[in-house]
């Protein structure tokens, strides 16, 4: 059995000390009411309801999955996840960053994120159910008519019903250009759609009263490829004029995955046969409208990395406490037990700095993302609102590539404290590592989140998110010159900064002489840029110490984290600016 205790003093740290989010909030428009006070209840709260009632059936809801009924096409899922379902929505979560007008509860996009970890962390496969609903949400927002938002966006905020994001088919996986679904015009301007669509969370359960599907699909005179695509909303149960639930559409469950991890959520093949349908948003422009939802996803999987390894990292430094095995090699620790505990071994604390270096750094960059879009909603003006657009669209690929590329690290790390013991599943770590493996490949793999930032964000949009970020951290690097606080950090952050930008660059030219040369380097310059951007948190983490209230072990074990990061993970980005200066001349043709 793992345990579980929800980090608020450190989300707190980075929420008010580091971002200083209470000041930016409550100067937005409508943040008037979004004190610390307001926010630290909202933590609080979460905290209880994901130890008390999601933490405790993570591990029994892995062990005994989800079951299909062919007969009836229906999912059940894990014993807890109904109940623990039904308390969520009557707590209001299902609706916490909803706008007020439909139902929620107008909580800035910041406490999503930070509540959305605690939620994951308790228990992430039972949190993807709500997950999946906020992205739809989204979109009906920005997107649908008023009356598609009072019948279908208001019950998804009550909790009564969820929502879904079909995109995926058989044949087109990342590439949605080759999507087949047809939607064919229909009675009263409905539409009937038909296909096929694969590896859909949430897609059927047993959860809500309905599911609200939001599908890609062609019309009869869409274009070829990707601009042909539009969407659709497709309710698993017909909704009649009143409100009330109809007859049953023509939509269905054809199975579920078979999975590595996340055993609780139910994957699903879904079937559409002449199911009833209504465009939301304009003919042929549905993969904008679904690009909302995924930028929210994106980050949303970002979260789920920092989650499992917030997890794994607290259970991992609690078995290297308990356990005892060896002595260590400068001499007794603990004469007066047999063995010393595994702290005392160097390699077994570098593991565990490495989790908590990437945890309270990754946890920092996931909050100020959402701070921003927050910003990017509701700033003052349009050139504030802007900058942070730019921002949020530059961090997103880092957030998700990144963070949950260091979740395989994380959770690796964790295992391997445990030795053998936490290859056996009654230890509980080994779901941490089959858990974390998807968050790499769903809202696009880690090769696509490098593609984004390179090819989109630096080379399409000239940068312009990188240029406020990098001028962001030589600010900041020029204030703090001569803070004692930070010495040892300054130097390194501000000379990593200019090689970016250098780099940058300079694979700016060879792409442009070569296409090839995108790819061959995307990966790296993704990695490069995290570990850069995560220095950046520490940095800014070491310097929020002198007027945080925290108590000084907390501060002292800030210092020495940061110490050990600058150490000996941002090095590794000299590996990958090798890699990238190499060149596609290094990856030859293979028959």
């Amino acid at each position: 059995m793992t345990i579980y205790k929800a980090p608020l003093d450190d989300q707190r740290f980075a929420l008010f000390d580091v971002l200083d989010a209470e000041a930016v909030l409550t100067k937005l428009q409508g943040g008037d009411g979004h004190t610390r006070d307001l926010l630290d209840a909202v933590l609080e709260e979460a905290g209880r309801l994901s130890e008390a009632v999601l933490a405790p059936f993570n591990a029994s809801g892995d062990q005994e999955g989800c079951v299909y009924d062919k007969a009836t096409q229906t999912v059940t899922t894990p014993k807890g996840f109904k109940e623990a379902f039904k308390a969520f929505a009557e707590g209001g979560w299902t609706g916490l960053t909803q706008g007020e007008h439909f139902g929620g509860q107008g909580l800035p996009n910041v406490m999503g994120t930070a509540t959305t970890e605690i939620f994951q962390s308790g228990n992430l496969s039972w949190s993807l159910y709500p997950l999946l609903s906020e992205g739809a949400c989204h979109a009906m927002e920005l997107h649908g008519t008023e009356e598609q938002q009072h019948t279908y966006l208001k019950p998804i905020v009550e909790g009564r019903w969820t929502g879904t994001m079909c995109l995926t088919e058989p044949q087109a996986g990342s590439d949605l250009g080759l999507l087949k679904t047809r939607a064919e015009p229909g009675a009263n301007g409905s539409y009937q759609i038909t296909g096929t669509k694969i590896f859909i969370s949430a897609g059927e359960h047993d959860l809500a009263e309905n599911i609200i599907h939001l599908v890609l699909a062609r019309l009869p005179d869409a274009p070829a490829g990707s601009r042909g695509i539009s969407m659709f909303i497709v309710p698993k149960f017909k909704v009649n004029a009143d409100g009330s639930l109809g007859e049953r559409n023509r939509v269905a469950a054809g199975a579920i995955e078979h999975k590595m991890g996340l055993k609780g959520s139910a994957t699903c093949v879904m079937n559409f046969d002449a199911a009833e349908g209504y465009l939301i948003g304009q003919p042929h422009k549905g993969l904008a409208a679904m690009f909302t939802m995924m930028n929210a996803a994106r980050l949303g999987v970002g979260v789920q990395g920092l989650a499992l390894s917030e997890r794994a990292l607290q259970n991992s430094l609690n078995y290297a406490r308990e356990r005892l095995q060896g002595r260590s090699l400068s001499g007794v620790k603990f004469p007066e037990k047999p063995a010393d505990n595994l702290l005392v071994q160097p390699d077994v604390r570098r593991m565990l700095l490495t989790q908590r270096a990437f945890v309270e750094a990754s946890r920092t960059l996931l909050l100020y993302t959402s701070l921003q879009t927050d910003v990017e909603a509701r700033g003052a003006d349009e050139a504030t609102r802007k900058a942070a657009s730019d921002l949020v669209a530059f961090l997103i690929p880092i957030a998700k590539g990144v963070v949950t590329e260091l979740a395989q690290e994380c959770t690796k790390e964790a295992l391997q404290v445990y030795g053998g013991h936490g290859y056996i599943g009654e230890n509980g770590v080994e779901q941490f590592v089959r858990d974390a493996r998807i968050i790499t490949l769903y809202e696009g793999t880690t090769g696509i989140q490098a593609a984004d930032l390179l090819g989109r964000k630096i080379l399409q949009l000239q940068g312009a998110g990188f240029k406020l970020f990098a001028k962001e951290i030589q600010v900041f690097c020029q204030q703090h010159l001569q803070d004692p606080a930070l010495a040892g950090l300054i130097a390194p952050l501000a000379t990593y900064t200019k090689e970016w930008a250098d780099l940058t660059l300079s694979l700016a030219q060879r792409v442009t002489a070569n296409p090839e040369e995108l790819g061959a380097a995307a990966s790296d310059y993704l990695y490069y840029s995290g570990y850069i951007t995560l220095a950046y948190m520490w940095a800014r983490n070491v310097a929020a110490l002198a007027n945080s209230g925290q108590q000084e072990s907390f501060k002292q074990a800030k210092r020495d984290t940061a110490k050990f990061y600058f150490a000996r993970i941002l090095p590794r980005c000299l590996m990958h600016k090798a890699a990238i200066e190499a060149g596609v001349d290094t990856l030859p043709a293979i028959a």
